[in-house]
Order: C-alpha cells, then sequence, then structure tokens
C-alpha cells in the first residue's frame, strides 16, 4: 500500500511539474493569450485601414470630384484660369537676428 502511494504520489508531482514549469505549461498558455490578443487588435486596426483604402479606391473610381481633391491637395494641381496664392507665415524674429552685427 505505501508504494502504490509513493508512486501515485510522484506521478502527481510529476504531472503538477509539466503543468506549471514544463514545456507548454499554464504560463505558456497565458503569454500566447496575450499575444493573441495583441494580434487581433492589430489586425482590426488593419482591417479598418483596408476598408477605408477601398472605400477611397471606389470614390476615385467612380468619379471626378475625389480625383480632382486628391490632385489639388497631394500634388498641388490647379484648373486652367484659377490663380495660385502660397501664403507663408512670418518668420519670428530671432535674438541672433537683432543683434546688429
Amino acid at each position: 500500500m505505501k508504494l502504490v502511494t509513493v508512486i501515485l504520489l510522484g506521478i502527481l508531482a510529476a504531472l503538477q511539474y509539466r503543468l506549471w514549469l514544463g514545456k507548454n505549461s499554464l504560463p505558456d498558455y497565458w503569454q500566447l493569450q496575450k499575444e493573441v490578443a495583441h494580434q487581433r487588435e492589430s489586425n482590426e486596426k488593419l482591417a479598418r485601414r483596408n476598408a477605408l483604402l477601398y472605400a477611397d479606391i471606389k470614390n476615385l473610381h467612380a468619379g471626378e470630384d475625389a480625383l480632382e481633391e486628391r490632385a489639388r491637395n497631394e500634388i498641388g494641381l490647379i484648373k486652367k484660369g484659377e490663380v495660385f496664392f502660397r501664403i507663408v507665415p512670418m518668420k519670428p524674429p530671432t535674438p541672433e537676428d537683432s543683434s546688429g552685427d
């Protein structure tokens, strides 16, 4: 009877060791769960970004308004007959400018 108890306690100890410290143990499982959650968040952000890009592509294919807006904002194009004004903010004077040297 003592031998069976010792054997069963040994098996229990071995299983507990594997559960807490061995390969694919509970801490490893918890770490992988955190990584999966982080990856899901990243995938959701990328899916939203892709949806915006697909909507932008659809707008560019559908009409000239979106294409014209993009050309004006990103490339700086203007229509024929329009006048382009560029307003440059004044640079505030620095102490070196007023030294008089």
